[in-house]
């Protein structure tokens, strides 16, 4: 198991050398000066950010929805 964890912040260390790479890109790509391009950057992150707070609160629905079933 301590090799796991091991393996695991290994790992974890590495790409969080590429994320911020990734985010010194869109960093880069804002400050360019182009209004449209800024408002895409944001539209593209608002629409990624979405999906999973919707997906999380249809799991919450129906884990609600059962259990009220299973007390009747």
């Amino acid at each position: 198991m301590h090799k796991f964890k091991t393996i695991h912040t290994v790992v974890l260390f590495f790409l969080s050398q590429v994320i911020t790479a990734q985010c010194a890109m869109c960093k880069a790509v804002v400050e360019g000066g182009e209004v449209d391009m800024a408002e895409g950057v944001n539209n593209g992150i608002t629409y990624l950010m979405i999906f999973p707070y919707i997906l999380v609160g249809i799991l919450f629905y129906y884990i609600y929805k059962n259990r009220m079933k299973s007390k009747v």
